[in-house]
């Protein structure tokens, strides 16, 4: 599977856009600031309906304009797909694959697998709860509908459940026949995505170690723990135990959507003890890990977006992912840099299939 081509119109910085990529490696090369990580956030959208750093949909119209459009023309096992995306301002988002349009944007996730590393990922280890969770869900959700729209499910019982808790506390009011509907509800959905989230982790971790240890030349080990809000009881005993504390703070405090994963370094934790370099590697191979997951269980290559990795990582290292990531164990790969001389002799050192495009002046051209 791979991208073909990409246009845009007032999306962030660009009025226009339009390029078409080669089927291995393509950079956005230019200074800082000037676009070349929203290039890789337009093809994010094309993924997974939504961008990978604004949560805001209208925050990507370019400014005192009233809509943007990104089109991506995509080749899957010989077959050709068109995907739109099209947002006005104050209006419903617009979805389209070969011109028809998605009822539920759900249905689209998975159709066109991606991995993405920036160097926000670090909010995976300095960030809240919230963010690793959104990362094992991302991660389950391309390849598993089910636990997708379980998840979508549990989210709408667990909004109504807080709402009844805030509703109890403004009227002094309980309804207990009420919250037993919805706790059942909850359980139901929560027990299901327990399981896969368990079921994924352990397929995924050994993964994750065998990259870490690619990575880091063996010298040290990690580890990767699921952190259960329920400590080992039923989910609804633990509902039923925390329904005064419920009550009290007028939401929910037990379940999946409380969980997290607990990074270590050897017996440390990461966050604490680790140093930039070894948060770096950890990171990456996280996401190394997330391609060859979502390979094998989607039975296609991922697409794979790196934001900025070079000035990330030493020479060496960088040099390594990039002999790694264009091989034939991975597919088409973008790739932004500052220095397109850099990127350029690199790749033709390694015969490499790319193209180059300089960004600038917010227009991008090949080199």
């Amino acid at each position: 599977m791979f991208l073909k081509q990409l246009s845009l119109i007032n999306f962030k910085n660009y009025s226009e856009f339009e390029a078409k990529f080669s089927e291995k490696v393509n950079c956005f090369v230019g200074n800082n600031g000037i676009g070349k990580t929203n290039l890789l956030d337009a093809i994010y959208y094309l993924s997974f309906c939504k961008s990978y750093f604004n949560t805001s949909d209208s925050q990507n119209i370019k400014h005192n304009e009233g809509f943007f459009v990104i089109q991506g023309h995509f080749d899957k096992n010989g077959e050709e797909s068109e995907v739109y995306c099209g947002i006005k301002r104050n209006q419903k988002k617009i979805f389209k694959k070969n011109k028809r349009e998605y009822e539920r944007l759900s249905e689209h996730i998975g159709q066109f697998p991606l991995v993405m590393i920036s160097p926000s990922d670090t909010d995976l280890i300095n960030g809240s709860s919230e963010n690793r969770r959104k990362f094992l869900d991302g991660i389950i959700s391309q390849y598993d509908k089910v636990y997708l729209d379980k998840l979508i499910s549990y989210t709408q019982v667990l909004k109504q459940r807080n709402a009844l808790l805030k509703h109890f506390y403004e009227t002094r009011s309980f309804d207990s026949e009420t919250l037993d509907i919805l706790d059942e509800q909850l359980v139901i959905y929560g027990r299901s995505i327990l399981d896969i989230r368990k079921e994924f982790l352990k397929q995924f971790v050994p993964l994750f170690n065998n990259f870490y240890q690619f990575i880091s030349n063996h010298k040290e080990s990690v580890a990767l723990q699921y952190e259960n809000s329920l400590e080992d009881r039923d989910f609804k005993t633990a509902l039923m135990t925390a329904l005064p504390r419920d009550r009290s703070v007028h939401y929910t405090t037990v379940g999946p959507h409380k969980d997290d994963l607990e990074f270590n370094l050897g017996d440390y934790n990461l966050k604490k003890y680790a140093s930039q370099g070894q948060q770096k590697s950890f990171l990456l191979a996280l996401k190394l890990a997330q391609f060859e997951f979502i390979k094998e269980q989607k039975n296609t290559k991922p697409l794979l977006l790196l934001d900025d990795v070079y000035d990330k990582l030493d020479e060496e290292r960088f040099t390594k992912l990039l002999e790694m990531v264009s091989g034939d164990k991975f597919g088409q790969v973008f790739i932004t840099d500052t220095h397109p001389d850099r990127m350029n002799e690199l790749l033709n050192q390694k015969n490499i299939a790319h193209r180059i495009f300089l960004v600038g002046d917010t227009i991008a051209k090949e080199a």
